[in-house]
């Protein structure tokens, strides 16, 4: 799990997001959640597209380059649709409003805390 903050704008986008970066995860994403409680989220790592084939409900995604910058947000992403950002090397789903909530806009930085030690972080390239 990690705390992710959008340093941006002084804002919490979630405290309880997992982490998806191995192909076990990603393939898994969240199909296997009737719906995301506000502070909680799936960081997809790597990834530059999804699908919310059989979701249960609507999504916000937004796209990070390797330097988790945001380049892209998509708001309330319904079931049954394809979505992607070439230059985004990660994405964050969160439940619906949470991007608008926070103020999140491309060009925003964000970041993120580990909170257990069992899920490592994704290491970010150098500069």
């Amino acid at each position: 799990m990690v705390l992710v903050r959008n340093q941006t704008r002084n804002t919490v986008l979630g405290d309880a997001v997992e982490v998806a970066d191995t192909s076990e995860k990603r393939r898994v994403g969240l199909l296997k959640h009737a719906r995301l409680d506000p502070g909680s989220g799936l960081w997809i790592v790597p990834c530059e597209s999804v699908h919310t084939f059989f979701m249960k409900f609507p999504i916000d995604l937004v796209y990070l380059d390797k330097q988790r910058k945001v380049r892209k947000v998509r708001h309330a992403v319904p079931a049954w649709r394809l979505s992607a950002c070439l230059s985004a090397h990660s994405i964050l789903e969160l439940p619906a409003g949470t991007a608008e909530e926070s103020g999140t806009l491309p060009g925003d930085e964000l970041t993120f805390q580990k909170l257990m030690p069992e899920t490592p972080m994704p290491e970010a390239p150098n500069a």
